[in-house]
């Protein structure tokens, strides 16, 4: 592809793109794992639309279920009357994912972007609750809008337009493994000289993905969990990038056994990319009054049809998840040599399921290694407070040959820099 081919891009469209700097290429259709270029090139997909493909591109079963809705004209737009695909949504969710876990929650649609659950659930936990401070974490990312924005940890996302009534707290191992953090959040509670107002909520992600891919223990979300109900506050879990499988069953929070009272969901829930948001809400606290939440796009047909297609797929028995936890293992094990062996330049691996990383002990070199993988066809994103992390997120039902290949290019670009670091030192 000729560099001016891009030149469409860079005089027209905003400055605040982001995405397309890293992978300065035009693309023109997408199967399963792998993007395809103008000029033909496959690319592994190890972003997945940061979270919003965990099925994959054009997943196959999916788009047809699409498909056929949109040939017998069924309801694209509907605000949020009463549809049949919402319907069907509603009944599959609430009987392959909710029943099985022993959830009990209702379902408020949002407008479709991530960050609007978010909006929503911490305007309902204010109204409920009757406080207005909300608790955040380090390395929190929530969105992109006003309150979102707040509660997001990273500076170069807050803005001056961000509201008040936040307090930001460490995260889990934060101030190391061996700090009690639970016994802190305690004391600030329940010390009425503390500075820390009562809270409304807690909200948090059981694994930080713009963070650092940081995860929390099973004994810290526990405890978040007990501290929330013993001052009668509501526990907020962020799903949106880690939910959908991701770190292995359907939401994040199960390994540890708790059970939020709110719960956001976007990005994959959509089933195969569409635009949708859920909000999942402890019945008690459905305190709306009518319309008092509104949005004009809360009903998107097509990702109710998408969505109740993939819970079929996927979510109807526990075979999926026993292969993600065997991709999971694969990917695990093979950071861990890699860790390993440049042990001198990483720091250590992390993550749950397939939302793992390396974190580098200098961000020159994730971000060497990720050019290098995209030079060698393979797409794939940096984070971290600052992008010292490289973020694996394959689909969910990527290719065991296609994982493996994915794997290789890592594993040779890691290699590929820091050979020629050692080749620079001994000029």
């Amino acid at each position: 592809m000729k560099t001016n081919e891009l030149k469409i891009f860079t005089e027209h469209e905003s400055q605040v793109r982001s995405y397309c700097r890293s992978f300065p290429k035009i693309f023109s259709r997408a199967v399963d794992s792998y993007l395809y270029d103008v000029d033909g090139s496959e690319y592994i997909d190890f972003l997945s639309g940061s979270g919003s493909l965990n099925f994959g591109h054009n997943n196959s079963e999916i788009k047809k279920a699409v498909s056929d809705y949109i040939d017998n004209d069924g309801i694209l737009f509907s605000l949020d009357m009463h549809t049949e695909a919402k319907k069907r949504f509603i009944s599959h969710f609430q009987e392959f994912i909710l029943a099985p876990r022993k959830l009990n929650y209702r379902l408020q649609f949002t407008s479709p972007s991530g960050t609007s659950a978010v909006e929503s659930a911490i305007k309902l936990a204010r109204k409920y609750t009757g406080r207005q401070n909300i608790i955040g974490f380090t390395n929190a990312y929530h969105g992109m809008t006003a309150t979102s924005l707040s509660l997001t940890g990273n500076s170069s996302h807050r803005q001056a337009h961000s509201q008040g009534n936040i307090t930001l707290l460490p995260y889990d191992g934060y101030l190391g493994r061996d700090v009690d953090s639970l016994s802190y959040y305690r004391k600030l509670l329940s010390d009425p000289s503390s500075g820390v107002d009562l809270p409304a909520a807690i909200i948090l992600e059981a694994v930080q993905g713009e963070g650092g891919i940081n995860t929390a223990s099973t004994a810290w979300l526990q405890g978040v969990k007990q501290i929330s109900e013993e001052f009668n506050i509501q526990l907020i879990v962020d799903d949106i990038q880690a939910g959908c499988g991701r770190c292995g069953q359907f939401f994040s929070f199960e390994e540890a056994g708790i059970k939020p009272d709110i719960v956001c969901l976007s990005k994959s829930i959509g089933g195969i990319g569409f635009p949708f948001s859920l909000v999942l809400i402890n019945p008690e606290a459905d305190v709306w009054s009518v319309a008092e939440d509104n949005g004009t796009f809360r009903g998107n047909n097509l990702a109710f049809v998408a969505a109740a297609r993939m819970i079929e797929l996927y979510w109807s028995d526990d075979k999926f998840e026993k292969e993600i936890a065997i991709k999971s293992d694969i990917v695990r094990n093979s950071l861990i040599g890699i860790a390993e062996r440049y042990s001198d330049g990483i720091v250590e691996c992390r993550g749950r399921g397939l939302m793992q990383g390396i974190e580098f002990r200098n961000s020159e070199d994730t971000k060497a290694v990720a050019d290098r993988c995209f030079e060698n066809n393979v797409i794939i994103e940096k984070c971290g407070p600052r992008s010292e992390v490289l973020k694996l997120m394959p689909a969910l039902t990527i290719d065991s040959a296609v994982l493996a290949a994915g794997l290789a290019v890592i594993e040779r670009a890691v290699e590929d820099v820091f050979a020629s670091k050692l080749s620079a030192v001994a000029l």
